[in-house]
């Protein structure tokens, strides 16, 4: 009996290890896909620039001779309105007598002139010498009216706004002795400032006067449109680039700003695909199809690169999805399971 189950015990472990083992599982890499579309993107080259006023609507305020300055009633930055008084100066004591010089200057040549006038009627006097006196008159006429443009007429002077804007700079300071002619502060026009960016050279054939553009606000904002208003001719010598100008609504952005600048050069047709399914690893662009649950490579040309989307050209099956993420991973031929197809770029 016992030498009887050794036996069957024997034929059970061999009939066991007579069995042919399971082949092993075919290796399968996780996708996901997407569905190929044609259509269009623009092209856009980005920048970034800082809002400030133009040169030709701001306008600097001085006087023209020396004084002392007593009053400011003005900060950098703030909004000012046409006629605000911003600063006064109280006029130098010099100034004061030199025009009143002037003043007694012109009282002596009109009373020579009438007195020429005078001995002509008597014929004392030439027609030559009555037209000297009155070319003093017109020279000491000319020579108060200077002073009195200069401010020379008042004991003190007040710089006013010229027109609605913003005082961009303030360098009076109560006390100061400005040297004449300096500015003293500087007001810039609501409306007249503009974005200033720089540009490759390699670019700056692509852009032109009139193109829009669009305005996005650094710190934050709803995006501005604008438009090209200059393209520089020459190498900015410190950033080495060209220098744009972009205009926008008054009021849109403060100078200040720093904006990024996006302006559509122009149209890309072709297969949009998402930027994450073109594949360059091995310096030749391809895409992966899925057909029959496997890759399928198909080579593309880049016609415009994006960050999300990019615009291709291709043999490329519009019936097949189009691996995305696992495209790196993959190879010609391999076994794939996708995750559910999504839609295709927008």
């Amino acid at each position: 009996m016992r030498s009887g189950s050794i036996i069957m015990l024997a034929v059970a472990v061999a009939g066991c290890s007579s069995e042919t083992p399971p082949p092993p599982a075919t290796p399968s890499v996780l996708v996901s896909v997407a569905v190929p579309q044609r259509g269009s993107l623009p092209d856009r080259i980005m920048l970034y620039g800082i809002a400030a006023p133009t040169p030709a609507g701001s306008q600097a305020l001085s006087i023209l001779q020396p004084g002392r300055v007593t009053a400011v009633t003005v900060v950098a930055g703030a909004m000012v309105r046409r006629g605000q008084p911003l600063v006064t100066i109280g006029v130098s004591p010099d100034t004061i007598a030199t025009f009143r010089q002037a003043q007694t200057a012109l009282s002596v040549a009109s009373a020579q002139r009438a007195t020429t006038a005078q001995l002509l009627t008597q014929q004392l006097a030439t027609r030559d010498q009555l037209a000297q006196a009155d070319k003093a008159v017109a020279d000491a006429t000319a020579v108060l009216d200077a002073q009195r443009a200069a401010g020379g007429g008042a004991a003190s002077r007040t710089l006013v706004a010229p027109f609605d804007g913003i005082a961009t700079a303030v360098t009076a300071v109560p006390g100061d002795r400005p040297v004449a002619g300096a500015a003293l502060v500087t007001v810039a026009r609501r409306g007249a400032a503009v974005v200033t960016a720089g540009v490759d050279l390699a670019l700056r054939a692509r852009l032109h006067v009139g193109q829009p553009a669009q305005l996005i606000r650094v710190g934050g904002g709803a995006p501005v449109t604008g438009r090209i208003a200059q393209v520089g001719g020459v190498l900015n010598p410190r950033t080495r680039l060209v220098d744009l100008q972009f205009a926008y609504p008054a009021g849109a952005i403060l100078p200040g700003e720093a904006v990024q600048v996006g302006v559509d050069v122009v149209t890309v047709a072709g297969w949009i695909v998402p930027h994450r399914a073109v594949v360059t690893a091995d310096g030749a662009a391809h895409v992966f199809q899925v057909a029959g649950g496997k890759a399928v490579g198909v080579a593309v040309a880049v016609r415009l690169a994006g960050a999300t989307d990019d615009v291709v050209d291709g043999p490329i099956d519009p019936a097949r999805p189009l691996i995305v993420d696992g495209a790196y991973q993959v190879g010609n031929g391999d076994a794939v399971h996708r995750a559910p197809a999504r839609p295709g770029p927008r």
